[in-house]
């Protein structure tokens, strides 16, 4: 499964996260992010349970640009 990388956080702290791919092959995005914490946890919870197979990761709004061209390159593969 080649992953084709977007981008890190551009004030990445040197732990190299969040950081952005897509997989053409699956149409997936993949994002490494920061856990969430028990009270965003609580909170998303509110609006249906999370099964043990996904999780809650933050990405701030500064990977905008990363995930929008991932976004875009989805949509030109889908179009094929």
């Amino acid at each position: 499964m080649p992953l084709r990388f977007f981008g890190k956080d551009p004030e990445t702290n040197g732990d190299h996260c969040p950081t952005v791919w897509l997989d053409e092959e699956k149409q997936e995005f993949v994002f490494q992010g920061w856990k969430a914490d028990d009270a965003l946890q609580a909170e998303c919870l509110s609006t249906g349970p999370i099964p043990d197979t996904e999780a809650v990761v933050r990405l701030p709004v500064r990977m905008a640009q990363q995930i929008r061209e991932a976004l875009d390159a989805a949509e030109r593969a889908a179009v094929r």
